[in-house]
């Protein structure tokens, strides 16, 4: 039952007319330009919309206002530039993007285990599910933690931290800056969802190591020497040294049957007859291009100059029709030894 003068107490600390339930809530100005120009792609709450656009709570653990503000203006990806955004509200939209970062509940994760678990699993729905997969087992780029060897061998938690610090720009892996508590719950969370698909294997995604070793080391090196031609351009001794022990499963057989990133050297000669070598930067009907030795980046007309283009991964797609079964799991089975 309502007490007359609780109402009256209301009525008098309100403005003349208008009643406390009348009165407007303040607007967030930021929240309004979020909403314009953003909710769309990383939704209402900024919970993300995976895989394709990240969750945005949380981007304060990962990237700088400044960082921020460069993505808004140029965009990134699929993620289109946004150049006028200035002044009043690119400060008020990072002060929304940066503040009330109140953790969500990881969508499809269970509730239970440990309350560091539980608050781990909520900073990684924000800031690794987008690349890892909300369960940790892979997604749209990064790997399946679950099965990762740093994970696996890893017992303090004390690399898997320093990873998390200091990111792996190599593989486009930002640095996040968490305080040890929050590292400690990541890591915790990470740890069970190992131990989840441990416990139920047939519920993985990936590939595992162990799928991967069924061939013969000996053929392998026979076809690596031999019919392969795969000594032509590698060693054992020279730049596969240790390769086993960089990469390992999956990774290493992409990377033997389609490396990437891998340069192509290009020599191109001038009408007066010079030549000039260097790595292949560009090139398309129209032009090609070329870095040289102390990294200048020079470009010429494809039909006033002469060039040949030396490119060894050419050697690894000539190899696609030629490979059988056996040639692949044996050569895999030899890269493996290579420690």
């Amino acid at each position: 039952m309502a007490l007359p003068w609780a109402v009256n107490v209301r009525a008098a600390n309100s403005p003349a007319g208008q009643s406390h339930t009348d009165s407007p809530l303040p607007k967030d100005p930021g929240a309004e330009s979020y909403a314009k120009r953003c909710a769309i792609c990383h939704g209402d709450l900024r919970e993300g919309n995976l895989p394709g656009f990240p969750p945005l709570l949380g981007i304060s653990h990962r990237m700088s206002n400044d960082k921020i503000a460069d993505l808004i203006h140029v965009g990134k990806g699929r993620m289109p530039g946004f150049p006028a955004v200035k002044d009043t509200e690119l400060s008020e939209l990072l002060h929304f993007l940066t503040t009330g970062e109140s953790a969500t509940t990881a969508a499809g994760i269970s509730a239970s285990g440990s309350t560091l678990s539980q608050a781990g699993a909520q900073l990684f729905q924000q800031n690794c599910a987008f690349c890892h997969g909300r369960d940790a087992m892979g997604g749209e780029t990064g790997p399946d933690l679950t099965q990762s060897r740093l994970v696996r061998k890893d017992r303090t938690g004390d690399e898997i931290a320093k990873v998390i610090h200091e990111g792996r720009p190599d593989n486009k892996m930002p640095a996040f800056n968490f305080s040890e508590q929050e590292t400690r719950g990541v890591i915790a969370f990470i740890r069970e969802r190992q131990a989840e698909a441990v416990a139920h294997p047939g519920g993985r995604r990936g590939v595992s190591v162990e799928d991967l070793q069924t061939g013969n080391a000996a053929a392998g090196r026979r076809y690596f020497e031999g019919a392969g031609g795969c000594s032509n351009c590698h060693s054992p001794t020279g730049d596969l040294a240790g390769i086993a022990s960089r990469h390992e499963g999956l990774e290493l057989e992409q990377r033997m049957l389609y490396p990437e990133n891998v340069k192509s050297a290009v020599k191109v000669t001038l009408p007066s007859g010079q030549t000039i070598a260097g790595t292949l930067a560009y090139r398309d009907e129209f032009t090609v291009a070329l870095r040289d030795a102390n990294g200048v980046y020079r470009s010429w007309p494809v039909k006033r100059v002469r060039y040949k283009v030396d490119a060894p991964v050419e050697a690894h797609v000539d190899l696609f029709p030629k490979y059988t079964d056996d040639d692949i799991h044996n050569l895999m089975a030899y890269l493996q030894t290579l420690r």
